[in-house]
């Protein structure tokens, strides 16, 4: 199968995170993981990501404030970001999709929609 992209997971849960790669590989995506905000930023700083899905809860910098730090450069600006969650209640859901994330995908994940979603969003 042929590579349809190159995406960077930002994941703390080992088990979400095997779930997700499995997915994505699954599908013919190249799948990079990080285990929290910082690493992923330092790895979207070095290397170039079709996609990025962010984990909301994670260890010290949370992924709304990564996005917010991926938006501020040139190189994120209109990439393609997924925020990955279970707490999507109304507030937050709002303050999610303001940190400049293009969709919200709630846990457990949908396979189904999270491919769809991503495929409307690379084109291969």
């Amino acid at each position: 199968m042929a590579d349809k992209g190159n995406i960077l997971v930002v994941e703390d849960n080992p088990d979400n995170m095997k779930l997700v790669t499995w997915m994505l590989e699954d599908e013919g995506y190249i799948v990079t993981s990080a285990f929290n905000a910082e690493d992923g930023l330092q790895l979207a700083t070095s290397n170039t990501y079709d996609a990025i899905l962010m984990d909301i809860s994670l260890p010290g910098m949370d992924g709304k404030e990564a996005t917010k730090k991926l938006r501020a450069t040139e190189k994120y600006r209109s990439a393609t970001i997924f925020a990955l969650t279970a707490h999507a209640i109304i507030n937050e859901t709002k303050e999610i999709l303001d940190s400049g994330v293009d969709e919200l995908i709630t846990k457990p994940i949908n396979e189904t929609q999270l491919l769809e979603r991503l495929k409307h969003y690379i084109q291969s």
